[in-house]
């Protein structure tokens, strides 16, 4: 499969898995010289792999088309994160919520370690598509695979575009759980040790038992 059917699918998943709607959201994947990413104002169920837009890590548009709103974040963070292979960027439901309330979404579970620390940071609020939420969002995700915007979604990276979907979805599966545990209670929070020892066991995921 192309990598821009593949960009495509990904984008079809999204909205049937319910993380985005229309026009919604956006993905990118790292291709040579620049970036690979989902045009402006056009739904997943007309996006075909010619309407994808390529960018040079300036900015330049290299092939024709309008890119969306947000290409500055994704192009700022291929720039600063060597292991960013792909971006999805959602206006999930339960990530949305928190993120209006602007908070971080704490050590309630372990698999929050799985972006990368014992909590997903909150980014401040900015108008979208502006080089200020960039920066907002390049400082949330400092030693972090994902975060939250504030009054606006999320953004998951990973290595490939199937590391980065599945970051995606998992964060939003982690914050209707808290969202729930809170309406219920008050969640316990486990230590930044119990965190990190959840860390490291996710980097061998899947590998033989030493």
């Amino acid at each position: 499969m192309s990598v821009e059917q593949a960009l495509v699918d990904a984008s079809v998943r999204l909205e049937a898995e319910g993380l985005n709607a229309g026009t919604s959201g956006n993905v990118s994947v790292r291709v040579d010289g620049g970036l690979l990413v989902t045009p402006s104002a056009i739904p997943p169920s007309r996006l075909t792999a010619d309407a994808l837009v390529r960018l040079a890590m300036d900015g330049s548009v290299v092939s024709p088309g309008v890119p969306t709103s947000e290409w500055r974040i994704h192009r700022d963070i291929y720039a600063v994160r060597p292991d960013a292979g792909a971006i999805v960027h959602t206006h999930s439901t339960y990530a949305t919520a928190l993120a209006s309330l602007r908070e971080d979404l704490p050590s309630f579970h372990y698999q929050v370690a799985k972006a990368g620390g014992p909590s997903i940071r909150c980014a401040p609020y900015a108008t979208y598509g502006t080089q200020e939420l960039s920066d907002n969002v390049a400082t949330a995700l400092m030693d972090r695979r994902a975060c939250l915007m504030s009054n606006h979604g999320m953004l998951a990276l990973g290595s490939d575009l199937d590391a980065a979907l599945a970051l995606a979805i998992e964060v939003e599966v982690l914050c209707r759980q808290f969202l729930i545990a809170r309406a219920a209670g008050t969640p316990v929070l486990l230590s930044d040790e119990q965190m990190a020892q959840a860390a490291d066991k996710f980097s061998r995921y899947g590998l033989p038992e030493a």
